[in-house]
């Protein structure tokens, strides 16, 4: 069973990412205007999903800037940053950030995305948030890639997730 390390210690988390060549399952998230929102809502765009903490935690905060910097000349490619913060908070970093390129939803309304994509944190402090992790998908929502960060201080291999968009970033 996958797992994180969190202060030093290992926790388990739900299922597996899911895998390359797959079909993403689909979302129902809530956005910052407070709409639901699926994958639907980005229908036609390769996605990037940017699965966090929180946005409160500075290095999940970090790959949300990153990842807006990487796709400002990308509008076929939608980043989507997916936590259990309000989408209060997932504005509030977007304004302070000047974050544009990067779609804040929140699973507060709606369960089953950690266990869809098999990221949700059984155990520990963090149990029942989302471990860090990224999944790519093209325009017709096929994984593409993925990658679970382990070590929550890490930061994501950006250059992969572009990369297997056919993108290079520097």
């Amino acid at each position: 069973m996958p797992s994180i390390r969190y202060d030093d210690k290992s926790y388990q988390i739900y299922g597996d990412l899911p895998n390359v060549g797959s079909s993403g399952p689909d979302i129902r998230l809530v956005n910052t205007d407070l709409n639901d929102v699926s994958l639907a809502n980005f229908s036609g765009k390769r996605k990037i999903l940017n699965i966090v903490i929180s946005i409160d935690v500075e290095t999940c905060a970090k790959s949300v800037v990153e990842f807006s910097r990487l796709a400002a000349e990308h509008e076929d490619i939608a980043v989507l940053t997916v936590s259990y913060d309000l989408p209060f908070a997932h504005r509030r970093l977007a304004e302070a950030e000047n974050v544009e390129n990067v779609h804040g939803l929140s699973a507060i309304r709606h369960a089953g995305f950690g266990e869809n994509y098999g990221v949700m944190i059984t155990e520990g402090p963090l149990a029942g948030m989302y471990a860090r992790a990224v999944v790519v998908l093209d325009e017709n929502n096929t994984v593409v890639h993925n990658e679970l960060i382990e070590d929550v201080t890490k930061l994501p291999d950006y250059a992969a997730a572009f990369s297997a968009l056919g993108v290079d970033v520097d």
